[in-house]
Parts: structure tokens; sequence; C-alpha cells
């Protein structure tokens, strides 16, 4: 099977659900089995976590981190029917990001004999995870996965992603008033409280703000619950509001304009800080030219709206990027991957892995440490009390 026939295959597996992630890791160990490839699989909290090691046994040897994950935010039953049109493979999870999964594995197939260079696999089964606290990847990490360089395969359309926004998300309580439906003018509805509230985050100083590789913070309305009669004023609406915010701005600053908004609880925060890695790491460049010699001019190093777990590595001392395949629409209902970028793709890792060893003979070790770290901004994990009921 090529990266396209895999791609397709995964998408066929709902890993939106714990059986659906089970069952598609399955085939994923199954499939790195008959190729030869010894992968491990193990249990976080009841979902499965796959490793495996390639290259020069050899110690020390560079290494490498490979890193998927394989689940899927939720999507129709339809979308879980891969289908092509044109270049375009189509479905939940092709670009985000069961393609570029699929052309790491093929690539891991033809690193099996590399010497001088290793490379470490992970595919997680909880990125997409709204349990924020803790991931698999965090969990490795912690249990001393390491390496000189790292590579998650978000997609980014062929470019490097060296920067990535950093994470707070926020649960707020918005309380109003009941009172009987037939007289809304007797009460204080929480609803309409908690979007004026969400309007004026939108409006926040934050918001304007910008960076050389982003325009602004994102901030999304992900969920707002409130109600329990349709006859009734709502008195209180409990919403989950995700902002991801710039390298350089400061999370608790954020909260404190939020905390003065006036009849606003908030109920529980989760804080993951920027990512950041510079563009002169001898790893990125390296790589950003592996990408050129597989075909795909202007290979550059990029900013990435969304959060991965890229951060993971970084934390722990590990220079890590983003890099995945071409397409478009992930989380949507038209997601989709260019079929001829997962060759591409697979090929920039296999000859940026080639160019490990002699890039590891030349390269300063003391470059091992990301320039400048990670984005500073007195970001903690965790948050406040846990949300109750």
């Amino acid at each position: 099977m090529d990266e396209r026939a895999l791609a397709e295959r995964l998408i066929t597996y709902d890993t939106s659900t714990p059986d659906g992630i089970r069952s598609a890791a399955g085939f994923v160990k199954g499939w790195m089995d008959s190729v030869e490839l010894d992968v491990q699989a193990t249990d976080y909290n009841g979902l499965p976590v796959l490793t495996a090691t390639v290259g020069d046994p050899a110690s020390p040897s560079p290494t490498v981190i490979l890193h998927g994950h394989i689940d899927v935010v939720p999507g129709f039953a339809e979308q879980f029917v891969p289908r092509v049109e044109g270049e375009r493979l189509i479905g939940r999870g092709a670009y985000d990001m069961k393609g570029g999964l699929a052309a790491i594995m093929c690539a891991l197939r033809e690193l099996k004999d590399l010497r001088g260079a290793r490379v470490r696999f992970v595919c997680a089964p909880d990125e997409e995870s709204e349990d924020f606290d803790r991931h698999a990847t965090d969990d490795l990490v912690a249990r001393g996965l390491t390496g000189d360089f790292a590579i998650t395969g978000e997609p980014t359309d062929l470019h490097v992603g060296v920067q990535a926004k950093g994470v707070l998300m926020i649960r707020l309580a918005v309380h109003g008033r009941a009172a009987h439906g037939s007289t809304p003018w007797l009460g204080d509805n929480a609803i309409l409280k908690a979007i004026d509230v969400f309007r004026r985050i939108e409006t926040m100083p934050f918001a304007a703000e910008s960076t050389e590789m982003f325009d602004r913070p994102s901030i999304n309305l992900g969920r707002l619950n409130a109600g329990d009669a349709v006859n009734k004023v709502p008195d209180e609406a409990v919403m989950a509001v995700d902002i991801r915010y710039l390298p350089g701005q400061e999370p608790g600053a954020i909260l404190e304009q939020i905390r003065a908004i006036g009849g606003v609880e908030v109920i529980k925060t989760f804080i993951r800080p920027p990512a950041h890695v510079s563009r002169l790491n001898p790893y990125v460049t390296a790589l950003c030219a592996a990408v050129r010699r597989a075909g795909q001019s202007g290979a550059m190093g990029v900013g990435r709206d969304g959060a991965s777990d890229a951060i993971s590595f970084i934390e722990a001392g590990v220079p890590a990027v983003e890099f995945g395949p071409v397409g478009g629409g992930h989380h949507g209902p038209e997601e989709w991957v260019s079929i001829p970028s997962l060759a591409r793709y697979k090929q920039a890792l296999v000859e940026f892995m080639h160019a490990v060893p002699e890039l590891a003979r030349g390269a300063d070790r003391g470059l091992r440490a990301v320039e400048g770290g990670r984005s500073s901004g007195g970001a903690r994990r965790g948050g406040e009390r846990s949300e109750t009921g």
C-alpha cells in the first residue's frame, strides 16, 4: 500500500470515538508488522499509543521524532467514506492528519536500513481530545521520550511551522435572573449576557495585536450551554471560549481583562504556551532544503494558528516543528488533502533523514537547544477550580 491507499483506509475509521481509535491503531500496527517494522502498543487512559524505532541502533546516533495522531474531531457518517475528486482525497482527517500519518508510515518503511541516524515514531490517540490537562504525548515525554529534533505531521501545506499560537481555553459562567418566559423583562437572560460577554472579549485590546507571523489572535466561542425550559428565562449560561494567543502576549493579562467583566465567573482554564523554534536551527534549514529537493518550491518557516503536541517536545528542550502535506478544510465538512503532496511529503521526510547524519557531524551540538527557547508569557498549565456537575 502506498501513502494514498493507506490514507484512504485510515479515513474509513471513525477515530472521533474510542472504539474507532482502537480499530484504526490495530490496523496501523498490523500494517507496520507486515512490513517488518517493530511497533509497540501501550495504553494511555484506555487508548492505544503506538511507538517504533527505525534506523541505526548504534549509540549515540542523532534521533528525530516523527509524531502523528490518529484521532479526529467528530464528523458525519459520509465523511468517513473517502472519495477522490481530481487530485484531492476528501474525508474526515484527510488533512488533519491521516494523510500525513500515512505518508510517515511509508517513510518509516523506506528508512528501515538508515545508518548514522534513527527515527522514533509516535502515533498518539488523543491530540484532538478536550481533556486538555494531559495528553499521551506529554506522558511519553515525561517518561523519557527525547531526541535531537521532532516533527509533528500537522497540516502545513509543505511549509515548516516554526511558530504556533498559545492556547488559553476558558470555561465561563455568566449569571442572570430567572423569570417566566412570558415576562422576559422581569428576568435577566444569561444567554444574551453570555453572547455580549463573548463580543466584549473579541474587542479587548489583545485581540487587535499582531506579530511578524500572525495578523491577530484567534477567538472562538466553542460551546454554550444554558436553559432548562423553553418557557423560562435562563439564569445561568456556561460557555467555552478558545483563545489562541500570540507569542509575546501574556495569558494572565488576558484573564485579568476577562475577569474584570461584571457578572462573569471563571470556572476553569487551560493554558499552553506558544511554540517557537528559530528558522536558523540547523534541523529546520535542513528540513526546508529536503522539501525543495522533493519537488516543492518555496518551502519556508511559517506560523501556525492551531496548537499541537509539538509544544510537548519544545518544553522538554527538543526543537520541534509542524510539517505536513497540502490540503484544506480541516475540521470542516469538505476536508481534503492533495494526493500528489502526500508523495512529496513522504519523500521530503526520507530526504531529510538521509541528511541528518552529515548534519549531526557538522553541527555544533550546542545548537540542539531551541534557539530562543519556548516563547515566554508566564504560562502555566492547569486552571482554577474544576467545574462541578
